[in-house]
């Protein structure tokens, strides 16, 4: 199950994926669907939130626009 790390509130519009970047940060880019072009392959930033990440853990924005966190299952 994920637990929310930290509240950020972001609309998501459609045609983006949002991801949670290097700096802890919610970025969005562009999706690319059906090899179409691109036209930006250029990230910006969403929301500043400044989220330590800690191993072992996948960051994602869920649903609501906010940072949660789960568990990675690895060694099977």
């Amino acid at each position: 199950m994920a637990e929310k790390v930290a509240k950020a509130g972001v609309k998501k519009e459609d045609g983006w994926l949002y991801f949670v970047d290097k700096d802890g940060d919610i970025s969005r880019v562009p999706m690319a669907r059906g090899g179409g072009k691109v036209t930006s392959k250029k990230k910006e930033k969403v929301a500043r939130v400044g989220v330590k990440k800690e191993p072992g853990y996948l960051y994602f924005v869920d649903k609501d626009g906010d940072v949660s966190r789960a568990k990675m299952a690895r060694g099977r």
